[in-house]
């Protein structure tokens, strides 16, 4: 079979890297427009904050900060590899060590993300609010 898939970790950690790239990339460019937007038409703006408070727009907020939380430890990954190239051998290991971070880490804010759009109330509480 041709398209058969023969990549292994690395193969992955670099497509889920590029992936996560572009999708921090277009979070940029949204930001940046709804920052003029707010200059240029506030009532506009008023209303797409209404669609980022939404349980859609919570969901694509949660697919951001997987995104860069992915993009930061696989960095990481890389920049170990760079500056300890004897750790290239263990280039499978620190990949499944990052999901495991990427697990305890992400776990607990995609609930703090996720929990107002299901009408409750945020387990967390930053600076007495």
């Amino acid at each position: 079979m041709l398209l058969r898939y023969r990549g292994s970790e690395g193969m992955l950690a670099w497509a889920f890297h590029r992936v996560s790239g572009v999708a921090i990339w277009a979070f940029i460019l949204l930001h940046v427009f709804d920052i003029w937007l707010v200059g240029v038409n506030p009532d506009l703006y008023n209303e797409l904050l209404s669609v980022y408070a939404s349980p859609i727009g919570r969901v694509v907020e949660s697919l951001l900060g997987a995104a860069l939380l992915y993009h930061a430890l696989n960095g990481m990954r890389v920049i170990i590899m760079d500056f300890w190239p004897s750790m290239t051998r263990y280039h499978k290991q620190i990949w499944y060590v990052n999901w495991v971070l990427f697990a305890v880490i992400g776990l607990p804010i995609l609930v703090q993300i996720m929990a107002p759009a299901f009408g409750l109330a945020a387990p967390f509480t930053f600076g007495g609010q």
